[in-house]
């Protein structure tokens, strides 16, 4: 249950006489609608069509899944021509260029598209601003997969700018025909600097038709800049290429957090970040399992930080369909293509690698 947090201040001075520890667990946390959706697909395609199944790239930026998954029989490759000649293959949440495309049709391989549906729009946006001979500024960080995928598929009309600092050295051929859009993972508040240092700049740059930033990205740094002003410390669950979790680490010093830390798991918690603390932030990044969170206040309760309150600023209950071709021949065989809420599917969560 969502509960008001009292002044940062108050929060910190009203411990006296006795520190009463406690944790703020942010709410929305954890897995988004995109990451249900390519989880499933890769467990779906095991049950169904039985191991192997190949997975171009991490399946979703986090360790645990990743691992819990080959461990059921995933194989994750770089590219494309790491596949057996005709095998399975599923593309990941953060999307492919089309060239990754023709080169997986060119070996004749099966594939399964998991691209969140929302990094798909950001795609047909690049798409038809690139028909519209717009020059497109990509924000985002080069070398992410995502971005890979989305400057492929425009990558005469694309530059990427990586930061606000980097607005200032954009040259296009037209200043009254500039377009921005963005990876899908991005810190708001750093995007939009980087929009307004852009416009600067180019005073015609026009906006896409709606937001590139997920919800759930969103979300999620939302209920963080709620919880952190009064915190010492703030936990965010998530892997290190997971550039939701990094953002959510900044996200909680640029709010207030007295201190902020990313952990892949319980384990790499140094208990000499709790020294002195009252009030520990959880929270975790769009691709982690509850079950990470779970471990994370276990470890935080044996420290004496047993009392937890969840900060819930939105509720969230989004749901993406199967991959289409996955969902063709789960039909086709009589089996059901549907899932459980993300919430309560639990069986990739308790089965440790």
């Amino acid at each position: 249950m969502t509960q008001a947090l009292p002044d940062p201040v108050d929060a910190r001075a009203s411990d006296a006489p006795g520190p009463r520890k406690r944790v703020l667990l942010a709410a929305p946390r954890g897995y988004c609608a995109g990451v249900d959706r390519a989880v499933v697909a890769v467990e779906k395609a095991l049950e169904h069509y039985g191991a192997p199944v190949y997975v171009r790239k991490e399946i979703v930026h986090n360790r645990h899944v990743v691992d819990t998954l080959a461990a059921r029989g995933a194989v994750f490759v770089d590219e494309t021509d790491q596949v057996p000649e005709g095998a399975r293959v599923v593309f990941s949440a953060h999307g492919v260029s089309p060239a990754v495309k023709a080169s997986a049709a060119a070996r004749n391989l099966q594939t399964i598209d998991a691209t969140c549906p929302l990094v798909t729009k950001v795609h047909k946006e690049a798409v038809r601003f690139a028909a519209e001979d717009f020059d497109i500024l990509l924000i985002g960080h080069d070398g992410h997969e995502e971005v890979e995928g989305t400057q492929g598929h425009a990558p005469e009309h694309i530059q990427v700018v990586n930061s606000p600092a980097d607005a200032d050295h954009i040259e296009v051929r037209d200043p009254e025909r500039v377009m921005w859009i963005s990876q899908t993972t991005l810190s708001v508040d750093e995007t939009m600097e980087t929009v307004r240092r852009l416009r600067v700049k180019f005073p015609h740059l026009q906006d896409p038709p709606s937001d590139d930033i997920c919800y759930a990205t969103q979300n999620r740094q939302v209920a963080v800049k709620k919880l952190a002003p009064a915190c010492d410390v703030v936990l965010t669950v998530g892997s290190a290429n997971s550039s939701n979790s990094v953002r959510l680490v900044e996200v909680a010093l640029d709010a207030g957090a007295r201190s902020s830390y990313r952990v892949d798991k319980a384990a790499e918690i140094d208990p000499a970040w709790l020294e002195g603390a009252t009030t520990v932030g959880v929270t975790s990044g769009a691709s982690v399992p509850e079950v990470l969170v779970d471990e994370v206040l276990a470890l935080l309760a044996r420290h004496g930080f047993a009392d937890v309150e969840e900060v819930r600023t939105a509720t969230e209950d989004l749901m993406f369909s199967l991959p289409r071709e996955l969902r063709a021949d789960l039909k086709a065989a009589g089996e059901p293509a549907g899932r459980p809420r993300p919430d309560g599917r639990r069986r990739l969560d308790v089965q440790p690698v």
